[in-house]
């Protein structure tokens, strides 16, 4: 489990295609504290730590994993947002993670407000109805809230407010039109909709 506030921004520095990807990330850890096994949720995927060193450590990727989350992502030189599994006790700063991506959304629009940015993200149908104004989003790893939705025939567009703080300690600073994110709605959602659907075929 996570909770979508990132503590370090890694770098994938090196990868190796095997059986699954071998990618090998830099990053600002402690890993003498990092166990092998470990869950680190990159830019919104929970990986398994399979190797590390005094600043880096290694996850494989498999290509199910690839398919399923934003193009491009898995690439050298690629800054990911970190986030070490939840431990019993800490503060939940943002809603509980998962780090299983729900699907892909594209970044279309990105622009100054105020001292913050306001980013549109288009999301496709099938998940547009777990998407709501003033509920909790998770893109590329980053937990936010969604300021407003506008459903259409594709799906929906939704909007964030990306403040100054989060933009300089993520990578949500770097959006783009065009660009693809991780999305995870919110497991409160999932599960809502799970009920309602065996309710209504009951």
């Amino acid at each position: 489990m996570f909770t979508g506030i990132v503590s370090d921004i890694g770098t994938i520095s090196s990868l190796d295609q095997r059986g699954d990807l071998r990618v090998q990330i830099q990053c600002g850890y402690d890993m003498d504290g990092v166990e092998m096994g470990a869950s680190i949720a990159c830019s919104g995927v929970c990986l398994t730590v399979v190797d590390k060193g005094p600043d880096w450590f290694a996850v494989d990727i498999s290509s199910e994993t690839l398919s399923c989350t934003a193009q491009g992502l898995f690439a050298a030189g690629r800054r990911l947002n970190l986030e070490r599994a939840l431990k019993v006790g800490d503060e939940l700063g943002g809603h509980i993670v998962t780090g299983h991506v729900d699907g892909v959304g594209e970044v279309v629009s990105s622009k100054p407000a105020g001292d913050s940015r306001e980013v549109i993200v288009r999301v496709s149908k099938d998940l547009a109805p777990f998407v709501a104004a003033k509920g909790s989003i998770t893109v590329d790893g980053v937990s936010l809230t969604v300021n407003a939705v506008a459903d259409d025939e594709a799906g929906a567009l939704f909007t964030l407010n990306i403040i100054p703080h989060t933009a300089q300690v993520t990578t949500l600073g770097e959006l783009e039109p065009g660009r693809p994110v991780n999305l995870e709605i919110d497991i409160l959602a999932r599960y809502l909709a799970r009920m309602e659907m065996v309710r209504s075929t009951a």
